[in-house]
């Protein structure tokens, strides 16, 4: 069976939608053909997955400020939509492939519905994220109705995308870990304490970094903090204080990332207050890597989110839902005194639902 892997992004760069398709997709990468589809310029590193290029028009430039994004995403998807769906229909439609998959992301994928159907073959949606966040009712609608198979991100999202669109079938496929992927936990015995960051540093997360920032710098005693954030540039808006913050923004090997969460004490996992929408239904991938390392992970957003509800309910992380600095500091150190019982929770939860086998075998209907 070959697969047509239609997303808007590289599999090959940082960013949780590239992880998780080159996870589902390992050990069957010369059955994959991916078409990553970008509204800006970006030079994308080779893989094992033959992928193809395919840029909107017109393209966002870096210097270009918010207005000026707004107003050239407003000409990409309204003004010169037409002309950039047959682009996406052309290219899609050339390929000889058995299956379409798609990630719901971007107004324009829906066009290729109605004319791969014509074809008799196969069209599997990915929703990771609620539409709101990133794509329109209309697109998401046509795309959820109009699938073969249906693959949410959390059981939240799919009964919700069941009550809004149409009570048709979903099936859970996410991220998973490997038997040798799962570390030890460890209790943490040092005098400087790493934190661990993995993924884009979005604007409205910078709150939530300050805060934890402010409660480090206020940390009582002797302890030293290091953070790593891993997937952005150094950001001024974030004063380190005492503490130490390293950026590393180049892109690295699966392989790679799992020895830098090794290496860390304290996975933080922020989710942004902001938007119910987004917190409500999604489950970030991210979570998943972290469960397998020996550290402990900071759950730092809302009490009632998706990802909450379920570390809360296994136990396998300590959670803050505020952003105060006295909050903070009790909840770091409830990890550095009881952290190691919420490590071995986390890969109870890996054993129940997150093994990578499964998922690959669920996704490929193995």
């Amino acid at each position: 069976m070959k697969l047509l892997s239609f997303q808007p992004c590289s599999l090959y760069q940082n960013g949780g939608c590239g992880r998780v398709l080159r996870r589902l997709y390992e050990g069957r990468e010369q059955d994959v053909i991916s078409i990553a589809y970008y509204d800006y310029y970006y030079e994308a590193i080779k893989g094992d997955i033959t992928e193809l290029k395919l840029t909107l028009f017109p393209l966002r430039r870096k210097w270009m400020k918010w207005k000026l994004r707004n107003l050239n995403g407003f000409f990409q998807k309204i003004l010169f939509a037409s002309y950039n769906k047959k682009r996406i229909l052309k290219t899609a439609l050339s390929l000889d492939v058995d299956v379409l998959h798609i990630v719901d992301q971007g107004i324009l994928l829906s066009c290729l519905c109605e004319p791969w159907s014509k074809k008799n073959k196969q069209l599997w949606v990915s929703f990771h994220d609620h539409y709101t966040q990133v794509s329109s009712y209309e697109n998401s609608k046509v795309l959820w109705e109009n699938a073969d198979r249906r693959f949410v991100i959390s059981r939240e999202l799919g009964e919700h995308y069941q009550a809004i669109f149409s009570n048709k079938p979903y099936e859970i496929i996410t991220d998973g870990v490997k038997p040798e992927e799962i570390s030890i936990p460890k209790r943490i015995q040092k005098d400087t304490i790493t934190l661990y960051f993995g993924g884009l540093l979005h604007y409205h997360y910078q709150e939530l970094f300050k805060s934890l920032i402010t409660a480090l710098n206020n940390y009582p005693g002797n302890l030293k903090f290091k953070l790593i954030i891993r997937g952005t540039g150094p950001l001024k808006s974030l004063d380190a204080g005492k503490i130490v913050i390293e950026y590393r923004n180049d892109f690295v090997s699966d392989e790679e990332i799992k020895n830098e969460i090794d290496a860390a004490n304290i996975l933080y996992l922020p989710i942004k207050f902001t938007n119910p929408e987004f917190y409500k239904y999604s489950l970030s991938t991210k979570m998943i890597g972290y469960l397998s390392a020996p550290g402990t992970i900071l759950y730092h957003g809302p009490e009632d989110s998706a990802l909450c509800k379920l570390l809360n309910k296994h136990q396998a992380a300590i959670c803050c839902s505020t952003l105060e600095t006295n909050d903070l500091i009790g909840c770091t150190k409830k990890i550095l005194s009881d952290g190691l019982c919420y490590s071995k929770n986390g890969k109870r939860l890996i054993d129940m639902q997150f093994k990578l086998q499964v998922q690959q075998k669920n996704f490929w209907n193995e």
